[in-house]
């Protein structure tokens, strides 16, 4: 059991998990910080936290396990203000949906206390941001990734597996930039086709009169366009170089789904929608995949 989680954003994210530790008994005390006292104070009127900290640096100290739950691009500021209390002994983790750009930050925050922190990204969220949408089932069932350093305390490591195994996630490791390349895939592209696709339909001629008549099938594709614009934004420009390659792959896919229409071969059509169709009936989310990345082994 840890003596006290200082929670360094009080968020959907750092909310869930903090609800989720109590829940399972596995913290006696939560302090929180949030940039806006308004969203600590609701977190504290929830129950989320217990104690609401003036910063960042007041959240750690005194806490055994600490986690960032802050936009990407504030991991290396939120890092400098805390930096003269992460301890050997303490577990830093966060959430970040980038894994890369969050690691060298903490590398140029960190530098030779670097060994404390557990890079983690858990795949899990809500469409509605907010401490008002915490919830303290967000994680069960739910993989969470760990992309750590070679300075990693092993330790540590092992203690980031046992917490996130505890509140019921499943625990598997990768690089960081295993991590990015397979999240820009399944995870940043398919949100930047749901905003273009949202748009497209939108702002052409008619577009308002087509949505009124969009059903389940429109509303089930856009649903991850209602995602938070800033945190969005955010993750696309911290991995756009990946998101950008996966881009180049859905334009290649759809212009052959086009190159068959144009030509009427409803033959090759039917191929290729039948391809995706038992694919897609085929996959199970969180189930091992024949095509995984070699460097994605259950952490033990």
């Amino acid at each position: 059991m840890f003596q006290q989680l200082g929670l360094i954003g009080c968020g959907l994210m750092g909310g869930s998990f903090a609800l989720a530790l109590k829940r399972a008994g596995l913290v006696k005390h939560v302090v929180g910080y949030s940039k806006s006292p308004s969203t600590t104070e609701r977190a504290r009127r929830a129950g989320v936290i217990d104690t609401a900290a003036e910063s960042a640096l007041l959240a750690v100290a005194g806490s055994d396990i600490v986690l960032l739950a802050v936009p990407v691009a504030a991991t290396e500021s939120t890092f400098k203000a805390i930096r003269h209390l992460v301890e050997p002994e303490v577990l830093f983790m966060d959430v970040g949906s980038t894994k890369r750009d969050v690691v060298e930050a903490a590398r140029r925050a960190l530098k030779e206390r670097i060994g404390s922190f557990v890079p983690a990204h858990p795949i899990a969220g809500k469409e509605k941001a907010g401490v008002n949408h915490a919830d303290a089932d967000l994680y069960t069932g739910r993989q969470v990734i760990l992309t750590p350093l070679p300075q990693t305390d092993a330790l540590l490591l092992q203690k980031a597996a046992d917490t996130w195994a505890a509140i019921g996630a499943q625990v598997i490791r990768m690089s960081p930039d295993s991590h990015d390349a397979a999240l820009a895939a399944v995870s940043h592209l398919p949100h930047l086709l749901a905003f273009a696709f949202y748009n497209a339909v939108a702002k052409q001629p008619g577009g308002e009169e087509f949505l009124s008549l969009a059903g389940p099938g429109f509303r089930d594709f856009t649903r991850i366009a209602a995602s938070d614009p800033t945190i969005w934004r955010d993750i696309l420009l911290a991995n756009r170089e990946e998101t950008l390659k996966q881009s180049m792959r859905f334009r290649h896919a759809l212009e052959a789904l086009e190159l068959v229409m144009r030509s009427g071969n409803a033959e090759a059509l039917e191929d290729l929608i039948r391809s995706a169709s038992d694919g897609r009936a085929a996959w199970q989310m969180s189930s091992p995949r024949p095509h995984a990345p070699a460097a994605v082994p259950p952490l033990r």
